[in-house]
C-alpha cells in the first residue's frame, strides 16, 4: 500500500476535499444569488492581451472572443451551476474524481483568462487529491457508490446462458 492510501492519511485528504468543496460551493452560491454575468469577466480578460507580457495569450483571447462571448448566456448558467455541483460532489465525496477534474478545469480556465486570486491554490489542491486517487474519497459516499456501480456493470456485462456467440 502506498503511504498516501493509509487510513490515517486519508482523513487529511477528506479534510482537504471538503475544504475545496466548500470553496466551490460558496463561489457558485454567490454567483447564483448575485446576478452573475460572465461578460464583464470575459471582456476584462480580453483587455489583458496587450503589452509585452500579456496575462492572456492570443489563442485563449481568440477562444473568448469567438466562442465564450457569443455564448455568454450559456456560460452564465454553466459556471455557477458547475461550481455548485463541484462543491457538492467534493463535500459529499460523491463523483469525487469527476468533480476534481471539473474544478481543476475551471481553475485552469480562470487562470488562462488572467485571474490569479485563489485559483492556483484550488488547482494545486485538486491536483494533489487527483494524485491520491481513491484515497481522496475513503471518507465519502464514493466509498460506497463506486463498488456498487462496478458490481452493477459487471453483472450487466456477464454473458447470459444461450446468448453467446454462434456455434
Amino acid at each position: 500500500m502506498k503511504w498516501y492510501h493509509d487510513s490515517k492519511i486519508s482523513i487529511i485528504w477528506a479534510i482537504l476535499r471538503i475544504w475545496l468543496g466548500i470553496q466551490w460551493l460558496e463561489a457558485g452560491f454567490h454567483k447564483l444569488t448575485g446576478g452573475f454575468d460572465a461578460s464583464g469577466f470575459l471582456k476584462d480578460a480580453l483587455a489583458k492581451t496587450a503589452g509585452e507580457n500579456p496575462a492572456v495569450q492570443g489563442w485563449y483571447a481568440s477562444f473568448i472572443s469567438h466562442f465564450a462571448l457569443p455564448n455568454v448566456d450559456v456560460f452564465n448558467v454553466l459556471v455557477p451551476w458547475g461550481e455548485m455541483l463541484v462543491g457538492l460532489g467534493l463535500i459529499l465525496g460523491l463523483a469525487t474524481i469527476p468533480a476534481l477534474l471539473a474544478g481543476a478545469f475551471m481553475n485552469l480556465n480562470f487562470m488562462l483568462a488572467g485571474t490569479t486570486s485563489t485559483n492556483p491554490i484550488l488547482y494545486t489542491v485538486a491536483m494533489i487529491l487527483l494524485f491520491t486517487g481513491s484515497a481522496s474519497y475513503v471518507w465519502g459516499l464514493d466509498h460506497l457508490a463506486v463498488p456498487a456501480v462496478k458490481k452493477y456493470f459487471q453483472k450487466q456485462h456477464k454473458p447470459q446462458p444461450g446468448k453467446g456467440a454462434a456455434h
